[in-house]
């Protein structure tokens, strides 16, 4: 594929997060998308997205899969339905973008990855938040020794109460905290420390017991490598608001106040404290949602990185697997 192509893309599924910011990423992207079409099984949401951002609707995810003009897919459906429609588009010639969690565990994701391989397709998850630029800033501090030697890690993403009718308490839609707060947590882990960072202890809040319409609702886990870094991650959906992570150093420490949900217009903070003394690094807004987007088609072109997202979605379906069978333990 010619690097300065334009690729065209469609969107299967009319949620609130591709209305209000993926979307309008692929329209301020022209140079490297092309929105064609739109789906959605409710025929209103999909002519409402269609006349929004000037496309196609297609009512059904089928019909936008049989255009053979669409080079690929962004799909924001629950993760519960990704084994089905990930598959398909796969079947059907498309690279993927898919919402995070990418599947509802390691065996799901290992089976499409496995297809992806052998249709050499690019795969996506959709943690934007790791494009933004204030993790570079932190990574730069962090080499040049400002506060020493990292020693410990934290970070925290959890929200009140949602609407007791919202797809995360739907186990059949791959509902839980595990499968969606917690994966920022684990997310930002590896981002900062790496993929040898492992999971040795966790544990889960289910709001039913022995029931199938139980979902876990908060959490808690530990990771750790071999030199002997630990990271403490915590998660929910029914918590006060937290958003960050914090890097404890043998010189100081750092906190990214707003981790994982900075808006594009938004000038983000990060808290340095050395020397007994607080600095509050102010930083340059940033669209995390255009970077995430210039990412996959960067991986379209580049079988490397094409590699390189299957081995980032593995690790991550890996760790998710592994919470949720330590807690487990715990409970037998």
């Amino acid at each position: 594929m010619d690097k300065q192509s334009i690729l065209n893309i469609g969107v299967i599924g009319c949620a609130s997060i591709a209305e209000r910011s993926v979307i309008p990423a692929i329209k301020n992207l022209s140079a490297n998308f092309n929105l064609v079409a739109v789906a959605s099984r409710n025929k209103q949401k999909a002519d409402e997205f269609a006349l929004k951002f000037n496309c196609k609707a297609y009512y059904n995810y089928e019909e936008l899969l049989a255009n053979q003009s669409i080079d690929a897919i962004y799909l924001p459906l629950p993760t519960g339905l990704h084994i089905e429609w990930i598959g398909k588009a796969l079947d059907a010639g498309k690279h993927i973008y898919a919402e995070k969690s990418f599947a509802n565990n390691l065996n799901q994701t290992t089976k499409l990855i496995e297809k992806a391989k052998k249709h050499k397709l690019t795969l996506l998850e959709g943690y934007m938040f790791q494009y933004h630029s204030q993790h570079n800033h932190v990574k730069k501090i962090i080499e040049k020794g400002t506060i020493g030697k990292i020693r410990h890690f934290s970070s925290k993403f959890g929200f009140p109460p949602l609407d007791a009718a919202n797809f995360r308490y739907d186990p059949i839609l791959g509902g839980g905290a595990l499968l969606d707060a917690a994966g920022y947590t684990i997310k930002a882990t590896t981002l900062i420390l790496g993929y040898e960072m492992k999971v040795k202890a966790a544990t889960l809040k289910f709001n039913h017991s022995n029931s199938e319409n139980e979902v876990n609702i908060y959490g808690s886990a530990f990771m750790s490598n071999d030199k002997g870094i630990g990271a403490s991650l915590a998660f929910g959906f029914d918590n006060y608001y937290q958003c960050n992570y914090e890097i404890w150093g043998t010189k100081g420490k750092l906190i990214v106040e707003k981790a994982f949900t900075p808006k594009f217009d938004q000038k983000p903070s990060i808290l340095l404290e050395i020397n007994n003394t607080i600095e509050h690094i102010e930083l340059n807004s940033d669209n995390h949602f255009e970077k995430a987007l210039i990412e996959f088609y960067d991986a379209i072109q580049s079988e490397s990185k094409r590699m390189e997202h299957y081995t980032e979605i593995h690790n991550q379906s890996e760790a998710q697997d592994n919470i949720l069978a330590y807690s487990k333990s715990n409970l037998s």
